[in-house]
């Protein structure tokens, strides 16, 4: 339950401008409500692209913007800096993710992370093992890390939209998945679509990472010397060679996944407070903003950084980053003999029948040979249903699409993806609607 959504919780005063922010607020946390902005931003992209308006639509994108002073010049059209930049958070919260599941979450006990990461690689290897096989030794061949990843916000919107039917279960193991699935896509973007590689400024991006580890190690807390250090790191990492996502996500894995005051100290520290601010000496006290301040940190110690930044991050990255994201690359002029381009039937291929076959096949082999086993109400139609919903790319695939392929290949590839995603997405929810069954039925379960 949302903390201001609790009978319990004090209330603050008011405002006028409650009554626009609230409907707002209350929108913001419905759980498919991502999925869906990005859904229309999608659908306006792919609109404007294919009307009068596409060349003015790809020319806006297009635009040089950036700053010049003395011959340090950075100067980036707004596609790239969307890509190469804003994306970076996306990515830094991605990372925020993999270490909480890695430190708190499912994917720290082996037995029950062995699963998703088994089902995850073979979500990963026989997608892009289909696509080679369908590219050969092409220019596009390029492009077979586009069918690897699965997008977690699609995933969690078609989830929500099947409500309690879906058990616990399936959920954690599909969102467990698809963590597992954003690590392989990250090894990918580093290892497989990186640049040519420029020792100096991969060497000032290493050693911000290694002032990063130092503050650590000596205990400094203020999110603000983060900040400064990690626009540094990414600037670095952007004359690397090294794609920028790879340094937000580092950053995130070293984000502390335990928070700083434990209950006890936090208790003590709360209720010594509570008497000062109940007591005669906060009118006599000169420094009261200082405790005020003192106050409000401590109660932000008492949880984690990345459950903090998760918190804050989340909003701006599944409502502003991710749709102006699509808006600027999912506009790609679609006509009848693209679909039927090579790029466009392997990418859709495989992500609708690579993703379902591997993710089944990995799974089957990992629990009949005792690694695994299947979460508790979960047979195996679901986790076929599951592994057809997996087959949702469209975020990271289409940011893959555009490190790996260029030109025709690569509004081939999106076109690919979008139809791909489009199917994935509508098979999979009726999969899993007709085998999950309501809440108090029986569930169908299907031995291998």
């Amino acid at each position: 339950m949302p903390y201001d959504s609790d009978p319990r919780t004090p209330r603050f005063p008011k405002e006028r401008i409650d009554r626009l922010t609230g409907p707002l607020q209350r929108f913001v946390r419905v759980e498919a409500a991502g999925g869906v902005v990005l859904v229309l931003c999608t659908v306006v992209a792919l609109v404007v692209a294919n009307s009068p308006l596409g060349p003015a639509y790809h020319h806006f994108w297009a635009t040089e913007v950036g700053i010049q002073v003395g011959r340090f010049r950075l100067v980036h059209s707004l596609e790239h800096w969307i890509n190469d930049g804003l994306m970076v958070l996306f990515f830094f919260v991605v990372g925020l993710e993999v270490k909480r599941e890695v430190v708190l979450g499912e994917l720290r006990d082996p037995r029950r992370a062995a699963l998703p990461i088994v089902a995850a690689l073979g979500g990963m290897v026989v997608p892009a093992a289909i696509y080679l096989a369908l590219q050969g030794g092409g220019p596009a061949a390029r492009g077979w890390g586009i069918p690897m990843a699965t997008d977690i916000a699609f995933v969690v919107g078609c989830l929500a939209l099947l409500g309690p039917r879906v058990p616990s279960g399936l959920r954690i193991m599909l969102l467990s998945l698809a963590i597992a699935d954003d690590i392989g896509a990250i090894l990918v973007i580093a290892i497989g679509y990186s640049a040519g590689v420029y020792p100096v400024p991969l060497l000032l991006g290493c050693s911000g990472i290694g002032v990063v580890l130092a503050l650590r190690y000596l205990g400094v807390r203020a999110f603000g010397m983060y900040t400064l250090i990690g626009l540094l790191i990414w600037l670095a990492f952007l004359h690397s060679g090294i794609h920028t996502t790879v340094a937000g996500v580092i950053l995130g894995l070293l984000t502390p996944a335990r928070p700083y005051f434990d209950t006890t100290l936090f208790s003590g520290f709360l209720g010594h407070a509570n008497d000062f601010l109940h007591g005669d000496a906060w009118d006599r006290e000169h420094d009261r903003a200082g405790r005020v301040r003192a106050l409000g940190r401590a109660t932000r110690e008492r949880v984690s950084p990345v459950e903090y930044l998760e918190s804050v991050l989340h909003p701006w990255v599944g409502f502003v980053i991710l749709p102006i994201f699509a808006l600027a690359n999912a506009g790609v002029v679609v006509n009848m003999g693209q679909l039927g381009d090579p790029v466009a039937r392997a990418v859709a291929i495989s992500l609708i029948l690579g993703k379902p076959i591997g993710i089944l096949l990995f799974s089957w082999l990992a629990v009949r040979a005792n690694l695994a086993r299947l979460p508790q109400g979960v047979g195996w139609p679901a986790i076929v249903g599951g592994g057809i919903l997996a087959g949702i790319g469209f975020t990271m695939a289409l940011f893959i699409g555009g490190l790996a392929l260029d030109g025709a290949a690569r509004d081939a590839a999106k076109v690919g993806i979008l139809g791909a995603s489009t199917v994935a997405a509508g098979v999979g929810m009726i999969v899993l609607f007709w085998t999950l069954p309501a809440p108090g039925a029986g569930r169908r379960s299907l031995e291998l």
